[in-house]
């Protein structure tokens, strides 16, 4: 690459990052002129063009891509990543069966065809592929949160939070993450485990209204009426819908 043809790209590029896809495609097609066959540029200008809408054309130019080099890992997913905006799901699962054939080893074709099949409710499948993830990157807990969503709506809560858990030996700063642990041990009749992973979601963020609304209700279930009023009221503080504010208010008049 010669150092103008690597100035134009890096110019292209920058324009590309500020989201300025008309004119950082024009600078990608002039590169082509220089170099037409050059993978990475029809991949860029397939970019640019799916940004801007022209999906067909972007489509085109992925293929190019793909012709020139059957490996190029990110034209798979932005090609699938088309047909998935487009709810052609088959086209997308078949574009990165193809691409795994070809690249095995890649953790991101694996994992976004695990996120497609989950979409498309073959659940079986999407447990196969976000298993072979894990078996090639033990550590991606995203991953795990995907299975975990899986066995969760497939009603295996025990293997739902074994995941959930594994995600939180990554990340305990989130709430939405102790949120779904607890959802998934109070489906799991483990009410004491769901209410520790609703305080903590409430420990993470005191300003997650959710949290406050599942231990009011929790607590209710468990019969502990005084903790139950407790959530209940600092529930009713945020800026709730006024039907449910009016539910819960109700809920606190016979709880008082």
């Amino acid at each position: 690459m010669d150092k103008q043809f690597e100035e134009q790209l890096n110019a292209a590029m920058e324009l590309f990052k500020k989201r300025d896809y008309e004119n950082a495609l024009e600078e990608f097609k002039k590169l082509l002129e220089l170099d037409n066959k050059n993978a990475h540029l029809y991949n860029n200008i397939g970019l640019c063009l799916a940004h801007l809408g022209q999906n067909s054309q972007a489509e085109e130019y992925y293929k190019k891509a793909i012709f020139l080099d059957d490996k190029l890992v990110e034209t798979y997913i932005n090609i699938a990543d088309i047909y998935y905006k487009e709810n052609r799901l088959w086209d997308a699962i078949e574009t990165l069966q193809g691409a795994i054939a070809l690249v095995p080893d890649n953790v991101a074709l694996r994992h976004y065809l695990g996120r497609i099949y989950i979409e498309d409710k073959r659940y079986d499948d999407a447990i196969d592929a976000l298993d072979s993830v894990l078996e090639l990157a033990p550590k991606n807990y995203d991953a795990n949160w995907d299975l975990g969503m899986v066995y969760f709506e497939l009603g295996d809560y025990d293997s739902a939070i074994a995941n959930f858990e594994e995600v939180l030996n990554y990340i305990e700063d989130n709430e939405l993450i102790f949120y779904q642990t607890a959802l998934a041990y109070e489906a799991n009749d483990e009410l004491d485990k769901a209410i520790s992973n609703l305080l903590k979601s409430i420990a993470v963020n005191d300003k997650f209204p959710l949290g406050y609304k599942r231990l009011g209700m929790l607590f209710m279930a468990r019969g502990d009426l005084q903790d139950a009023k407790e959530y209940y009221e600092e529930y009713v503080k945020f800026d709730i819908p006024q039907e449910e504010k009016e539910k819960i208010e109700k809920i606190l008049e016979r709880l008082s």
